[in-house]
């Protein structure tokens, strides 16, 4: 089972909360997976589409706890491509689906006429808790959420441009910083990609179980950051040094092969003569090895005489 199914799971078997928080939690869901039919004011029905058990429950729990209304369930299964059962909701009771339709302020009247709308429905989300159950039922509706072990990536997709927008600022009102893109031509996505983020809108929602799985693999993925960061930091410095010590022996061994490493100033004869013996040591141990004993700096700037003399020898000898 996906991340995001075990979320919406979860979520699905939440208590069930105030009325006014069911009815904003089922205006989310009807906005972002439900279908209206409307054959004059005579037959109006609510169809709920999902391939999600739980969520169907939850549908039908929703109605039978707010209205007390009988729905049609039905499983159909595509054997042919072998996907997964649709679970099919349908209310078909003008005056249970007219009050419903309009509890959610999805059906409208403006000079006695009947007007669909999909907008947020501001008028019954003014408490917060109630602004929270509508943020659940459109995620339960039309989210999706990334398996957090590849990717920090949250959705929701709904296919009216005003209803994207309000979306958006709803969820930004918490605090958060959800964006909106259109995909394909009638599809607008609400998106959060940041790990944190998305932690936070998960607590909102109540997915807590995701929650905290979601913040361990945040956690594992920071340490294993961090140490490849230092063992990376670790590799590039043991490299400088290795490859910066064979260019000293190489020098060294130049100016004796022309020379003679007696050529060398008397200050610079015994770290050469060290470098060449002792070509694993660090330029700290070569310091100590000194009589008397030098420092890392010290060293180095030895060394780079010597690099300064070979240099010199090779121009000299039209080698440069």
């Amino acid at each position: 089972m996906s991340f995001s199914s075990k979320t919406k799971n979860d979520l699905s078997r939440m208590e069930i909360e105030p009325r006014c928080c069911l009815i904003a939690e089922l205006a989310a869901i009807i906005r972002m997976s439900g279908t209206i039919q409307i054959g004059g004011l005579e037959r109006i029905n609510i169809k709920f589409t999902t391939e999600n058990a739980a969520i169907a429950r939850r549908i039908f729990t929703l109605l039978k706890k707010i209205y007390n209304v009988h729905t049609e369930v039905m499983v159909r299964r595509n054997r042919q491509l072998k996907k997964k059962n649709n679970y099919l909701i349908i209310v078909n009771y003008k005056e249970k689906t007219k009050r419903i339709l309009e509890d959610t302020c999805i059906l409208t009247k403006d000079n006695n006429l009947y007007k669909i709308n999909y907008r947020v429905p501001t008028s019954i989300l003014q408490e917060r808790c109630c602004k929270r159950a509508y943020i659940r039922g459109a995620f339960l509706g039309g989210g999706s959420i990334s398996d957090p072990e590849k990717t920090y990536h949250l959705e929701f997709v709904t296919h009216n441009e005003e209803h994207g927008k309000e979306l958006s600022q709803l969820i930004n009102s918490f605090g958060l910083n959800s964006k909106m893109i259109q995909r394909k031509e009638e599809s607008f996505v609400i998106y959060l990609k940041e790990g944190e983020q998305i932690v936070d809108l998960l607590n909102i929602i109540g997915a807590h179980s995701a929650l905290l799985k979601l913040e361990d693999i945040r956690i594992l993925k920071e340490v294993r950051n961090n140490i490849n960061r230092i063992v990376n930091c670790e590799t590039a410095n043991l490299s400088k040094t290795i490859n910066a010590a064979i260019r000293q022996i190489k020098n060294i061994e130049y100016i004796d092969k022309v020379r003679g490493i007696d050529y060398l100033p008397d200050s610079l004869v015994e770290i050469a003569r060290l470098r060449i013996t002792h070509k694993e040591a660090s330029l700290k141990e070569l310091g100590e090895m000194l009589n008397p004993p030098v420092g890392k700096s010290g060293v180095n700037h030895r060394l780079r005489k010597i690099e300064k003399i070979a240099e010199r020898i090779k121009k000299e000898r039209g080698e440069g």
